[in-house]
């Protein structure tokens, strides 16, 4: 009885972070977002994909993160689209791991095709099998560095995983070269970083993100070829 509980409690927080962040979300992506945590739980045990154990903790610091940064990417991908730049968004998730924030951009951003690049082969094989089990056709994990990609991507996104001089130096080769941007989820302002940036990399957009339930600095570093 307790499980059932503990797992509507975390239904309830999902609904109302979802509701904070005005994403307009249904019953479905909900459930998908669910599912997705508890596959994340389940693979955890033997992939040890995140060390983060906790499923209250894995809800806050993982999925109303990672919800943090949808309705931005939807603006952004709106604009290419809207603008006539392409046909169909591709986004790349680099060093996603888990699936953080790639699986929950493909659950809440349908229009939008996300691959998630991880070293680790079995960090991709469980996004393989997430795109399976959530039935998320939009959804690809690739087993790859990410420096040997040449398909252009129109996003390229990555949460934690290195600094800015370092994500977009090894990720430039996949970025579309007329029109790419880069989405670099961070917690406190890296001015650091920025300044450390290539020349020809241009910050456009620093964007304050309030994550629901986390009492926490995070902003999205957007950026772009100069």
């Amino acid at each position: 009885m307790t499980a059932v509980t503990g797992n509507d409690r975390l239904h309830q927080q999902l609904q109302a972070g979802a509701e904070a962040l005005a994403l307009d979300l249904n019953e479905g992506q909900i459930g998908q977002l669910m599912d997705f945590l508890a596959l994340l739980q389940k693979w955890n045990k033997v992939y040890n994909l995140t060390a983060v154990r906790d499923p209250q903790e894995m809800m806050t610091h993982h999925l109303l993160d990672s919800l943090a940064a949808v309705a931005p990417l939807r603006r952004q991908a709106a604009a290419l689209q809207q603008g006539g730049v392409v046909a169909e968004v591709k986004l790349l998730d680099v060093g996603s791991g888990g699936g953080l924030p790639g699986v929950v951009f493909a659950i809440c951003c349908p229009e939008v095709d996300v691959s998630c690049v991880d070293t680790v082969g079995k960090k991709a094989a469980f996004i393989q099998q997430a795109a399976v089990a959530l039935k998320l056709r939009n959804l690809h994990g690739l087993h790859a560095r990410v420096e040997t990609l040449a398909t252009p991507f129109d996003i390229i996104s990555c949460r934690a995983f290195a600094s800015l001089p370092d994500f977009v130096n090894w990720s430039r080769s996949a970025l579309a070269a007329s029109h790419g941007v880069w989405l670099a989820m961070k917690g406190k302002h890296p001015e650091d970083e920025i300044a450390a940036l290539p020349a020809d990399v241009q910050v456009f957009h620093v964007e304050q993100l309030a994550v629901p339930g986390l009492a926490a600095e995070r902003c999205i570093i957007w950026m772009k070829q100069a």
